[in-house]
């Protein structure tokens, strides 16, 4: 099935999200005409480029042979031209070979390369996490011969957090740095799953590495981060030797064959300090940071792709009599018609969640004011947890209605639906867990400020609630969104003054209640932005918004009951033993 990026979707999500707004205040050299631009562009390689070897990266995946690791056939050569264009560097600072671009237009790139090919996609997702890692707490040697290196995409970058024994729990990591007596270390130890860890598609690849000093005390506040280099980077920028640390296998897995997840072996490698001693974990979480919400990223590609090949197949297939004109295909069934238009709602949704975080992220940057630039900054530490879990659950939802669309011939895996679902099965998993997402935003961005930044996002959607109520053919939708406004404002409330076994216990549930919440406003946002057009493709929006609206939106009253009635004694009080029968 052909893939094509959606350039209108995503250039009408950027409108409704304050994008342009964002331009006129903080990038005043770019406007919508390079916008679209910059997306067309984007599809095209996209399209042309990284949709064909989806398959058959799939297929025949990364290879692991004599200690090296081979990119899937026609994935280094994609990458190289991915870099030749300039796709890597669109966000990053001019200072450092940047092109400045907003953070909302890269998540907008990465969109569609994440759709077209999820595997491809998270090689330079990683590298712009270590970017941003570098760009704060490197050193000006770092940032001199590193990071214009990174920026480019001539050397990529891989997040070394895992161990055998500390997966989400890294204070039990073990993996050792001797200070070498020359300034560096040398780090000792095992590292798993480790994406594109080693490949053979860039000239170096830069790991930052969480490690312990031989001093350092037990905990998190032992760790520290490092920077060790596949190949020696000398004063001049050349490289020299290779690094004492390899690959000791990749990784046999559900989906993503071509991304390689390795085992990385770190035997006295060289390595540099990156900030402060101790302070890994918090430097450390700028790269996680970025990569969570560029994971809520692929959710959303990876639902769209999988919506695209659903919706082909629905216009193309003949099943029973249908009861509304579709040439006779099962578009013509309501529940399917059903079916795929929420895939479409929730789709949008998440899309305009994960760009919001974007413009949010470059507002807390670039206002004019600290005022202006705090508020900014807690909106999007509030909604990236959102925006990384919510819409890797649609990502997974979409997938598996995709199968489920295809009948019998979604299970059959030449017909590609199926690749879709293992692959999207990954991101509720990765950068953090899905439940670690909701145990952030209830712990950290909602109990630690008494739900001020919650409480004025709910106040913002109530007023849209209101705009939508007052216009006749959304009046339903806002309706709707007003209570699940009240719902969440409730739920917030009952969280507040929760004990904190009761909160953990909701926090799941708390999570998925606010992604609706805020997927039912943006959708709001996006049909007051279309209404009254006679463009069936902005009429669409009214429709999605009001089935979004019924569909999900009703339920949350009653996900507010559940989340106050969570249960908490009840689960403290059964051993596993008593689940087992």
């Amino acid at each position: 099935m052909t893939f094509r990026a959606p350039v209108r979707d995503l250039a009408f999500a950027l409108k409704t999200v304050g994008h342009p707004q964002l331009l006129a205040r903080a990038f005043p050299d770019l406007d919508d005409d390079t916008v679209q631009a910059v997306l067309e562009a984007a599809a095209a390689f996209a399209d042309n480029e990284l949709a064909p070897l989806n398959r058959k990266g799939d297929l025949e995946g990364a290879r692991y042979e004599n200690g090296r690791v081979t990119a899937a056939p026609g994935f280094a050569d994609a990458y190289r031209r991915f870099v030749e264009q300039g796709w890597n560097s669109l966000s990053a600072e001019p200072e450092h070979g940047g092109q400045g671009l907003s953070k909302a237009m890269e998540l907008a790139v990465f969109e569609m390369v994440h759709a077209a090919n999820m595997a491809f996609g998270l090689c330079p997702m990683l590298t712009q996490g270590a970017i941003e890692a570098l760009s704060l707490h490197g050193t000006e040697r770092q940032k001199r011969l590193i990071l214009p290196k990174m920026v480019s995409g001539e050397w990529t970058g891989a997040m070394v957090l895992t161990e055998p024994q500390a997966g989400s729990d890294l204070a039990a990591l073990t993996t050792r740095a001797e200070p070498d007596g020359q300034g560096g270390y040398r780090l000792t130890g095992q590292k798993i799953f480790i994406t594109w860890g080693d490949h053979d598609a860039a000239d170096n690849i830069c790991h930052l590495v969480l490690a312990r000093t031989p001093d350092a005390p037990p905990g998190v506040k032992g760790i520290s981060l490092f920077l060790a280099n596949k190949f020696e980077v000398k004063d001049d920028g050349s490289l020299g030797g290779r690094n004492d640390f390899r690959p000791g296998s990749i990784e046999h897995k559900l989906g993503i064959h071509a991304s390689p997840t390795c085992v990385m072996l770190y035997e006295g490698a060289q390595a540099e300090l990156v900030g402060e001693l101790g302070q890994g974990l918090a430097h450390m979480f700028v790269m996680m940071n970025a990569a969570r919400l560029q994971v809520g990223v692929q959710g959303v590609g990876i639902a769209e792709r999988a919506f695209q090949q659903a919706l082909a197949f629905s216009q193309e297939r003949k099943q029973g009599r249908t009861t509304w004109d579709a040439d006779g295909t099962i578009y013509g069934h309501p529940d399917v018609r059903r079916t795929l238009m929420l895939m479409k709602a929730k789709i949008e949704a998440a899309r305009g969640i994960c760009l919001t975080t974007g413009v949010l992220a470059d507002l807390a940057r670039l206002a004019e004011t600290e005022e202006e630039r705090a508020a900014a900054r807690a909106r999007q530490e509030l909604l990236t947890p959102i925006a990384k879990a919510w819409s890797t659950d649609v990502g997974v939802e979409c997938a598996s209605l995709g199968v489920q669309i295809h009948g019998g011939m979604g299970f059959i895996e030449e017909t590609g639906a199926a690749q879709h679902y293992r692959d999207a099965r990954i991101a509720p998993i990765y950068e953090g867990t899905n439940a670690i997402q909701a145990l952030d935003l209830i712990g950290r961005k909602v109990r630690l400020n008494g739900g001020a930044t919650l409480k004025a996002l709910c106040a913002e959607m109530a007023l849209t609630a209101e705009v939508l109520t007052e216009t006749a053919e959304l009046a339903p939708v806002g309706r709707r969104l007003a209570a699940g406004v009240a719902a969440l404002e409730r739920a917030t409330d009952g969280l507040l003054g929760a004990a904190n076994a009761a909160a953990l216990t909701a926090a799941t549930p708390f999570l998925k209640l606010a992604g609706d919440v805020v997927g039912g406003w943006i959708l709001g946002r996006q049909a007051l932005a279309a209404a009254g057009s006679d463009d069936p493709w902005l009429a669409s929006k009214g429709a999605l918004a009001r089935l979004y609206a019924s569909q999900v939106l009703t339920l949350a009253p009653g996900l507010a009951d559940a989340i106050a009635e969570e249960g908490a004694e009840d689960m403290a009080a059964v051993p596993a033993a008593a689940l087992a029968g």
